[in-house]
Parts: structure tokens; C-alpha cells; sequence
């Protein structure tokens, strides 16, 4: 097998920023897509999208990175010299437990089978693989060439080595893999958004705050320090005596607020009119989405030069 080659498998917005990143960590990059034409169509996307990150100072070599990505015409063909295949296809159970039974039957013995699933645990689709060992989620954040956290959530039988092994890979490419010890609906990432989420929905709906003030109370507050710091780092400094005296200072008000959780309601219909009728309509989201990835490039360029990734 080579030793830096890898199958991306689905070739949408996700699938295309993952052989961006594998490129330009010098990996060979086969790209199959099943809708004829995307694979190719990909490429080019790729090699544009590189040379952005070029330009926000994120790539140093475009072209040579572009000239390692290739479309290929079937999935045999994708996996066959794959140290590691990153599947990024529809979010559907029966589509996922489909394909991975033909990449566990098509792929070397020693490749690595990662999903990018965001919320199908890899236990529910693995189980009756003959290679269910080598298999893990590998859960990217949106937009993965921007914003480097990895989720590696196995199921029981998946192999303690391929956690490590891809562990050692995704790292050794620029992102930042964390390990997800258990199997939990969510993963890490999205059980933390979705519990700001639902308080953010409910002080809203409720009438506490203005959509506009949350978000500035999140990206002027919160967000300013969590650029840089988790929560638990933020809380050691927030309190004289580090994390054990800020959980004596303050729990007791956290407890109250745990006792208390935001219900499924603020997801309704009500509780989301309440919120559109103040957020008001939503503009050019095509033109917001590239300033969007304008802003987390300069930030991550940033924070490479800070020494972080």
C-alpha cells in the first residue's frame, strides 16, 4: 500500500474539504462519487479552493497539492492502494450500513474505514462487517479545512490500535482529532452545541433577549474566550483558586439552572416564529457563508501563529 493514500468517498462540500486537507498534507487523494460527473467536477472545485486557502495563508503549495487529487470511476478503484477511506455520503442508516459492507469487502485488510457521519453512531452500521474492528466516525466540524476538530467515535469492537492509528493521522495532517471514550447520540461537539442552543431558543422565545443580543452575548462573551480556551481552562481562571474553588463559588447556581432544562418545546413552531419575526429575513446566505469562511480562515491563521493549530 502507499503510505499517504486516501479514498474520499462522496465528493459534496464535506467530501471536497477533506481531500483538500489530505492534499495538502501531501496525501494522494482518489475521489469517487456515485452521481456521474461530481468526482470530476470535484477536482477543479478542489484545486480553486486550494488556492484560496493559499491566498489566506493556509497552503503553501496549491498547485502541488491539486496535481494529488483524482477522480476515479468506481469504488474499487478508490480503495485500492487506501491507507485510510473518509466516507462522506448521504446521512441515512441504510445507505451507510450499504456502503460499508462494499468498502470492508473492496478495501486492503490494513485500511482505516472512517465515516463522517455527524450523528449515525458507528456501532449501527458495522455490526455484521467481517472488518467492523477498522472501522470508526471520524466527525468533522463544518468547514473542515477551516475549523480542525475531529470526533473518533468507535463502536465496543472497534480496535483501541485504529482509534490510535487514526488518531496519529488526522493529527499528523493539520486537524485536531479528539477520542469519544463511549458511544453517545451527538458525539461530544454536538451535545455542547445543542445544550447552548436549546437555552439560547429559550431565552428568546421567552422574551429575555433579542436574537441579535444572544449572538452578541456568544460571539462579543463566551466565544472571545472559548477562541482559545475550553470551558474547563476557562473556569481554573475564573475563580482564585482554580477549579475547586469556582465549583465551591458557584454550583449551587448551576445547580438550580441543571434542574431546570430548556424543554423540546423551544424547538416548536411557536418558539421559532417568535425568533424569525425578530431575527428578520435572512440575506445573500451564499455571500454570508464565504464571509463566514473569510473570517475562520484569518482566525485560524491566527492561531498558527501563535503556535496553535
Amino acid at each position: 500500500m502507499t503510505p499517504h493514500s486516501v479514498a474520499i468517498i462522496g465528493t459534496g462540500l464535506i467530501g471536497r474539504a477533506w481531500a483538500m486537507i489530505f492534499a495538502r498534507a501531501g496525501w494522494d487523494v482518489a475521489l469517487y462519487d456515485p452521481a456521474p460527473g461530481v468526482a470530476a467536477a470535484a477536482t477543479g472545485l478542489c484545486a480553486q479552493g486550494l488556492t484560496d486557502l493559499a491566498e489566506q495563508g493556509l497552503c503553501e503549495n496549491p498547485a502541488g497539492a491539486a496535481r494529488r487529487i483524482r477522480a476515479v470511476g468506481s469504488l474499487g478503484e478508490a480503495v485500492a492502494t487506501a491507507t485510510l477511506v473518509q466516507e462522506n455520503g448521504p446521512e441515512t442508516l441504510e445507505v451507510k450500513q450499504a456502503l460499508f459492507a462494499e468498502l470492508d469487502r473492496l478495501a486492503p485488510p490494513g485500511c482505516i474505514l472512517a465515516s463522517s457521519s455527524s450523528a449515525i453512531r458507528t456501532s449501527l452500521f458495522t455490526e455484521a462487517l467481517p472488518g467492523r474492528a477498522r472501522c470508526l466516525v471520524a466527525h468533522p466540524v463544518n468547514p473542515p479545512h477551516l475549523v480542525p476538530l475531529v470526533e473518533l467515535s468507535g463502536a465496543p469492537w472497534t480496535s483501541p490500535e485504529v482509534v490510535e492509528r487514526a488518531r496519529a493521522i488526522y493529527a499528523a495532517i493539520g486537524q485536531v482529532p479528539i477520542t469519544v471514550k463511549k458511544e453517545v447520540e451527538g458525539f461530544v461537539l454536538n451535545r455542547l452545541q445543542g445544550a447552548l442552543l436549546a437555552e439560547a431558543f429559550r431565552l428568546v422565545s421567552e422574551g429575555y433577549v433579542t436574537p441579535q443580543d444572544l449572538d452578541h452575548t456568544v460571539k462579543d462573551g463566551l466565544g472571545l474566550r472559548w477562541s482559545f480556551m475550553g470551558p474547563f481552562e476557562t473556569i481554573e481562571l475564573n475563580a482564585p483558586g482554580g477549579i475547586p474553588d469556582y465549583c465551591a463559588r458557584y454550583t449551587g447556581f448551576y445547580k438550580r439552572l441543571a434542574a431546570d432544562p430548556a424543554a423540546p418545546e423551544v424547538y416548536g413552531a411557536e418558539a421559532v416564529n417568535t425568533i424569525l419575526e425578530q431575527w428578520g429575513a435572512p440575506g445573500d446566505l451564499p455571500e454570508k457563508m464565504r464571509w463566514r469562511d473569510r473570517r475562520l480562515a484569518a482566525l485560524r491563521a491566527h492561531k498558527q501563529s501563535q503556535g496553535e493549530v
